[in-house]
């Protein structure tokens, strides 16, 4: 098995389990003790994971996420390239849900030509929409710290009552096996809920959230079209999945 393979393998492990013990990962890839041990020193080096007596274990784990001011720079280039190739899914005059979260933000700026009119769970997006002179429809509930998106029952309930021509959606993890998720059950109840309630639900992902798993499932692969800006690298196991689109700005 390739190096590259190995390490693929070891931290696709950390996503199931907060902790691997070398022994077991020399087992499952027929590898020695020294080779485990430089793998995992090599990845301790980049920031995969942290190295234990024994093994290693996940940095972060399945129920952390960022807040909002440090995604925001992450990955900037290829959420900008998502945004552009996602606004060709609109039409003039379509209702939309823009989810929290700063891929989705990207969006705003193209649509205030369009003449849309946007649903929104995010504090920050509607904010930003306001300023673009966008209109604009945001729903109450309870507001999560770190995300700035509403959340809670009452969000719930107010958005069982819209029906959306797109809707735009964020995730924290792309996973063959484990599907679309993220760190928040709360979170995961709007997000699968405006996927439902969308004639045309789409998943903006960054190439860094593909073979990432957080701790609640909203949704399957193939639930909705999920653009990124690169499919580069990944296991063969994505190809199964026409929905996945690379998009180029």
């Amino acid at each position: 098995m390739l190096t590259e393979e190995r390490r693929q393998y070891i931290l696709a492990q950390l996503q199931q389990h907060t902790v691997i013990k070398s022994k077991a990962l020399m087992a499952a890839l027929d590898a020695s003790e020294s080779t485990i041990r430089r793998d995992l020193d090599e990845l301790e080096a980049a920031g995969e994971l942290k190295r234990i007596h024994g093994g290693a274990k996940r940095i972060n784990g399945l129920g952390d996420e960022p807040d909002v001011a440090s995604k925001s720079a992450q990955n900037l280039r290829a959420k900008q390239t998502i945004a552009q190739a996602a606004v060709r899914q609109i039409e003039p005059d379509d209702l939309i849900f823009l989810d929290a979260g700063t891929t989705t933000a990207q969006l705003i700026p193209f649509l205030a030509d369009i003449g849309v009119t946007v649903i929104t769970t995010g504090v920050d997006n509607a904010s930003l929409l306001a300023d673009y002179q966008i209109s604009t429809l945001m729903l109450g509930g309870m507001v999560k710290p770190t995300t700035k998106a509403l959340i809670g029952a009452t969000t719930a309930e107010a958005l069982n009552h819209y029906r959306f021509d797109v809707a735009f959606i964020g995730t924290n993890g792309v996973h063959p096996e484990f599907g679309l998720t993220t760190p928040d059950p709360e979170e995961a109840v709007i997000k699968r809920l405006a996927i439902h309630q969308a004639s045309k639900p789409v998943i903006l992902a960054d190439p860094s959230k593909f073979e990432q798993v957080s701790f609640v499932r909203f949704a399957d692969i193939s639930d909705a079209t999920i653009l990124t800006s690169s499919l580069q690298g990944l296991p063969t196991s994505y190809q199964r999945f026409e929905n996945i689109k690379e998009v180029h700005s």
